[in-house]
This record gives structure tokens, C-alpha cells and sequence, in this order.
């Protein structure tokens, strides 16, 4: 008992003198002095890039986003459309997943919890933003197995 006393007490006194670490979120006091903003090459649409090659980076910068949310939600919504989509779609579909510099942004535009700058404010973000409503209640908790990558198209 007296052990776990002198414990709590050793506890309640340093504690005050060990730098404590979390997220500060939108602090007022946060001069914002420690981001660092990487800044990102320009989006370049690639007119040359044979179709199948570009169904397959397209298929790869789907699945490999950085955040999950966008991981699972762009990578099953290419599973299902990029097949399917014609060329002019495609470069739509580029320009959208890899021109925000920010992912956030577009996880917020496909869920409409923001609303979709006129530049992405295409028929490709309008199919990804009904995609992502999930109508017919689908369990989407990872991304596809590549497996269907060898299965005839549907």
C-alpha cells in the first residue's frame, strides 16, 4: 500500500516536468511553425499512355493513397468502373485522384461533406460520389483482392 502511494505521488509531482506530447488540433495558441508543406510536382495529363497502361496505374494509385478511408474507397470504386470507363473519363479520373494535394479533400468531395470545386465537378466525381453512398449497404472494410485483375471481363 505504501508502495503504491509513493508511486502515485512520484507520478502526481513529475508529471508537470515531463514535456507532454499529442495532437494539438486547431489550438489558437498553435503557431503552425512546425508543418511542413511538401510541395508536389503539377498534375500532367499523359496523352501518349496506352489505355491498359493507364487502367493499370490508374488501378495502383487507387489502392496506394496514404489513408485508408481513400485506400478502400477509390480502390474498390476502380475495380468496378475503370474497366468500363472510356479515355476522356480516365484522364478525369487521373486528373481527380492525383492533382489534390491533400487526400482529405477528395475523401470530403466523394462523401459530400464538402462541396466539389467546379475543376473536379465532373461525371467521374458524380459516378465516385454515388459510389461511395453505398445504396446497396455493401461491407467495404478493405480493399478487393487482385484476383479479379485475371478473371474475364464482365
Amino acid at each position: 500500500m505504501a508502495a503504491a502511494r509513493l508511486c502515485s505521488l512520484r507520478r502526481h509531482l513529475l508529471w508537470p516536468l515531463i514535456p507532454q506530447r499529442g495532437y494539438r488540433g486547431d489550438s489558437p495558441t498553435d503557431s503552425g511553425k512546425d508543418v511542413l508543406e511538401i510541395p508536389l510536382p503539377p498534375w500532367q495529363e499523359r496523352p501518349d499512355e496506352p489505355l491498359d497502361t493507364k487502367r493499370a496505374r490508374l488501378l495502383y494509385e487507387s489502392r496506394k493513397r496514404g489513408m485508408l478511408e481513400n485506400c478502400i474507397l477509390l480502390s474498390l470504386f476502380a475495380k468496378e468502373n475503370l474497366a468500363h470507363m472510356s479515355e476522356e473519363q480516365l484522364n478525369r479520373y487521373d486528373h481527380l485522384i492525383n492533382e489534390p494535394s491533400n487526400d482529405w479533400d477528395i475523401y470530403y468531395w466523394a462523401t459530400e461533406a464538402k462541396p466539389t470545386p467546379a475543376e473536379f465537378d465532373t461525371d467521374v466525381m458524380a459516378m465516385l460520389r454515388e459510389f461511395a453512398k453505398n445504396r446497396n449497404r455493401e461491407q467495404r472494410l478493405r480493399q478487393p483482392d487482385l484476383e479479379y485483375l485475371f478473371e474475364p471481363p464482365r
